[in-house]
């Protein structure tokens, strides 16, 4: 995705010799999509269970029609105009405090998203205490309970070995092979899932899927809105549009790998959560992780349910890396606007990532669960979070017609 003539900034400075060829847009297609399939891809089934299957499946393609279509939004006006970054486009759209606003979401949402990635791999590798329920994990069962299986080292033993490595790289083209692995571990989750889904199937264990929502007691007209956010997030991937489609040749690369990574993406959630509602039926959780974490009956079983569990944690290692690409280079925009780039100053491109880093494994290590341990939630606190998200959302909608009918408006 090539800027206007004359405002192109490389994210590197390079001379002549030292281009050999751009980036493919294979390599485009695993970072987007890695990108896109973080943790959101274990709360797809449960949105099967909330809305049923047919308005589930129809949502999930909307949301990517959607997806493209903000990308190409996004793309014509960056080629339109002078800036080489998100929060650039949004301050030529909305001016400085556009700006402002872009950066402080992008670094709360992907730092909060990093955390969580860190407290997920914990719970995985060596489990976690909720109340006086103690879930052992997969490192605990395998080989008992040792210091060096413990939460704190075995997270700090990915940060170090596995995700150091990774955040050094200045480029996200050289993210394409790690992606592909984390895509591959992604089919690999959901292929599991898919044949235990078939195999319960052949065997009668599964219940018949709920193909329209349900009404009752239990389930009110408001908890259906509850699974939009969900799937609106498991599509969100904007941030890293600039950084990977700026390292392509042409701006039509781009379109076909945004293109064909929604596609591929679409695919493994309506997969998965057909197959994971089939599996485990209305006893499916938030995260379908909890469901593979319970015993199961049978040793093969047991090892399925490790396979899925250990191949969901390395896929957010790889996943961290993409993520705090576009972290680090928001929080240096925000903070030295008028420096070089940062890629170009080792000292503040080593130092910001390894302050984030350390600040990712305390969080992880002070805050380690995910979930609400107060339960104070209410209905009416979920009506007012619900109203919220309406009006955002009757905002945003408002604030996209205003532009496009401008920009139609503008032509005649």
């Amino acid at each position: 995705m090539s800027p206007a003539a004359g405002a192109h900034v490389p994210l590197l400075p390079e001379k002549k010799h030292q281009r050999s060829k751009s980036p493919s847009v294979s390599g485009a297609v695993f970072n987007v999509s890695t990108s896109i399939i973080g943790a959101g891809i274990m709360s797809i089934p449960a949105t099967l269970k909330v809305l049923g299957v047919i308005p589930a499946l129809l949502l999930i393609v909307i949301i990517a029609v959607l997806a493209d279509i903000s990308v190409d939004f996004l793309m014509r006006f960056t080629n339109s105009g002078e800036s080489t970054t998100y929060a650039g486009v949004m301050r030529e759209s909305f001016g400085p405090f556009g700006s402002v606003i872009t950066q402080l979401c992008v670094i709360i949402t992907n730092l909060g998203c990093l955390i969580m990635y860190l407290i997920i791999i914990g719970d995985v590798c060596s489990g976690n205490q909720r109340e006086e329920t103690v879930h052992l994990g997969v490192l605990q069962e395998w080989f008992g309970i040792h210091w060096w299986n413990s939460r704190e080292f075995a997270i700090l033993f990915t940060v170090v070995v596995v995700m150091l490595p990774l955040v050094l790289f200045r480029r996200v083209e050289s993210l394409s092979f790690s992606s592909a692995i984390a895509v591959l571990l992604a089919l690999v989750f959901v292929g599991i899932s898919s044949v235990m889904a078939i195999v319960s199937i052949v065997q009668g264990k599964t219940q018949t899927p709920r193909l329209v929502p349900h009404l009752d007691q239990r389930t009110t007209f408001f908890d259906l809105f509850t699974a939009v956010p969900v799937i609106v997030t498991a599509f969100t991937f904007h941030f890293n549009v600039h950084p990977i489609g700026f390292e392509l040749a042409k701006p039509s690369d781009m379109t076909k790998a945004v293109r064909i990574s929604l596609l591929l993406c679409a695919a493994l959630y309506s997969t998965i959560g057909l197959f994971g509602y089939l599996l485990f039926g209305e006893s499916i959780a938030s995260d379908i992780l909890v469901n593979f974490d319970r015993s199961s009956d049978s040793a093969m079983g047991s090892l399925l349910n490790d396979v899925v569990r250990l191949s969901y944690a390395l896929h957010l290692m790889l996943v961290f890396p993409l993520l705090n690409f576009s972290l680090r280079a928001n929080i240096d925009e925000f903070l030295f606007p008028m420096k070089p780039l940062l890629a170009s100053d080792t000292k503040r491109f080593v130092s910001l990532t390894l302050v984030l880093l350390l600040f990712s494994y305390l969080a992880a290590i002070a805050f380690p669960n995910i979930w609400d341990v107060h339960g104070i939630s209410t209905t009416g606190d979920r009506i007012k979070a619900m109203t919220m998200v309406i009006l955002a959302v009757v905002s945003s909608a408002i604030a996209i017609s205003t532009n496009v009918y401008d920009m139609f408006g503008s032509k005649s």
